[in-house]
């Protein structure tokens, strides 16, 4: 019995410069799945895209006055926390570029304001602190850029 591959093809992304990042190698009947260190960044740029717009927003209500709802805050925090997994887990298994690496440490630190902002602020109900959510925001604008470079740059893995 030969086993063959089969080329899966997923239209995650239609921005020039990609390629052919979305494809998946699975193995026919095989349980061998071959993670490709692009896909992960594309995925995680997309969550973590789709994240900061929920975190646009909830600056936007806290410079504004209160402070966001709780509901959007979990949302974002989930979102955020998908995609940082998924990092750390390919960073971990296959290996990411040295600049995806680097947007993971300043998303962690930024996970790491999220969470205190969470858990010391909104679900006391006290007034989140402005410059926190300024820091908050600036260190995840500068992991996603980072995390976008990766995505762009031609680089090896690990490098």
């Amino acid at each position: 019995m030969v086993m063959r591959s089969a080329m899966c093809v997923v239209p995650l992304l239609a921005w020039p410069g990609f390629g052919n990042i979305a494809r998946a190698r699975v193995l026919a009947r095989g349980a061998e799945i071959i993670m490709e260190p692009r896909l992960v960044m594309a995925t995680a740029a997309v969550l973590f895209g789709i994240s900061a717009l929920g975190g646009l927003i909830m600056a936007g209500i806290r410079f504004s006055g209160p402070n966001p709802p709780t509901w959007l805050a979990m949302l974002h925090g989930f979102l955020s926390a998908a995609a940082l997994t998924l990092l750390i887990y390919a960073a971990c298994t296959i290996g990411l570029p040295a600049l995806a690496q680097l947007s993971i440490l300043l998303f962690v630190i930024a996970a790491l304001g999220g969470v205190v902002m969470n858990l010391q602020y909104h679900w006391k109900l006290l007034p989140l602190p402005k410059w926190l959510v300024v820091v908050h925001g600036s260190l995840a604008v500068l992991g996603f850029v980072l995390l976008l470079a990766a995505l762009w740059t031609p680089s090896t893995v690990g490098t």
